[in-house]
């Protein structure tokens, strides 16, 4: 009898831990896309080639999401969003994108704490949906101040982040970074602490939607600061979707404006049964802290195909064209995601021509 108490208890302790992982759900999802393009430079002193043809990933992800029920209309929530590389696998498997922990209250909003897309990327752009070129993104221009990038055009580090629950349509985040670049720096620097801020409201009702981003970001160990406004919406009419997108961006370095300028973007979006059309036309106003012209303008347009809910393939073409010193490049197309020499220098105009395979699961 003792024997078999024993046992019993043994059973009962190993599957106690399994027990209170059942109260958790796990859920995995995340989208494979990769495509081959034809990338040129025009208008170019380079010399060798002006061309390639490349297999290029789009941001190919994997994301496990986790949420536990505490009762109460409050939820334990987390997220692990790993980027990888199908095309070359230079990119490892990492949680390079937005990876949180948090929880969440029904009637009160949710807190997190970890990596997120803040400010950038507002623009109601649709050309890089589906299975659209993610090259080819508004973001190109919208968020960058010639090379720079705009609230680093990428997921932001070290974040204190909070959203609203949806108030009949009104919605809005407040995030705070103790550092929006990296790694803190604060120790034994003799410059201020750096921080980033974000506030966006949005309004969404029916077929439109308006929003407003507000973005200042002080840096480590470095007298800079970057502010930038974004002003976006959308309307919806049958198969249409228009947008509108407005940004300004400011650089400032110890005092002093190193850069200040204005861009708009016009997105419109088409979508009827298996067949989906995005496309914009974007131009960056040239800077007014320095001189010379070097403001840029891209048009850009996809065509998507629907095999089915969850895989689509799809053909795109953008152009950048650039004023005689700036230096405006496809969004991702430097770094991990583009190639070795596809940076653009000053006065070069780009062309990119794609075919894209998507598959979410």
């Amino acid at each position: 009898m003792q024997k078999k108490l024993l046992a019993v208890a043994v059973a009962g302790a190993l599957l106690a831990p399994a027990a209170a992982m059942a109260q958790s759900s796990v859920t995995i999802s995340g989208i494979f896309k990769v495509g081959i393009d034809n990338y040129r430079i025009s208008d170019s002193a380079r010399a060798g080639h002006k061309s390639e043809t490349r297999i290029t990933d789009n941001s190919s992800r994997m994301i496990f999401g986790i949420t536990e029920d505490l009762g109460g209309g409050l939820s334990g929530i987390a997220q692990l969003d790993a980027r990888f590389q199908p095309d070359d696998a230079g990119g490892g498997f990492a949680e390079s994108g937005n990876t949180w922990v948090g929880v969440r209250s029904a009637s009160m909003g949710t807190l997190t704490f970890g990596r997120h897309d803040l400010h950038y990327g507002k623009q109601p752009d649709d050309t890089a949906a589906l299975a659209g070129a993610l090259q080819a993104a508004a973001v190109s221009l919208m968020d960058h101040i010639n090379a720079s990038p705009v609230a680093n055009a990428t997921r932001t580090p070290n974040v204190i982040r909070y959203d609203t629950p949806n108030w009949s349509g009104f919605a809005a985040t407040v995030a705070y970074s103790t550092n929006g670049a990296g790694n803190e720096a604060d120790l034994g620097s003799a410059v201020r602490k750096g921080s980033a801020w974000n506030f966006n409201p949005s309004y969404t009702s029916g077929p439109f939607q308006v929003g407003f981003s507000h973005w200042r970001q002080k840096a480590d160990g470095v007298d800079a600061e970057q502010t930038s406004n974004s002003l976006y919406g959308y309307y919806r009419f049958g198969a249409f979707k228009v947008g509108l997108g407005f940004n300004q961006a400011e650089n400032e370095l110890a005092g002093v404006t190193t850069a200040d300028r204005n861009a708009w973007t016009v997105p419109v979006t088409w979508t009827a049964g298996q067949h989906h059309v995005a496309g914009h036309y974007t131009k960056a106003g040239e800077n007014d802290s320095v001189a010379g012209e070097d403001g840029a303008k891209m048009l850009a347009i996809a065509y998507s195909y629907l095999l089915s809910k969850r895989t689509s393939m799809g053909v795109t073409f953008a152009k950048i064209t650039n004023d005689g010193t700036s230096a405006y490049n496809f969004f991702t197309n430097t770094g991990g995601l583009g190639s070795t020499g596809s940076t653009m220098t000053a006065g070069e105009d780009g062309r990119l021509m794609a075919f894209t395979v998507r598959h979410a699961f």
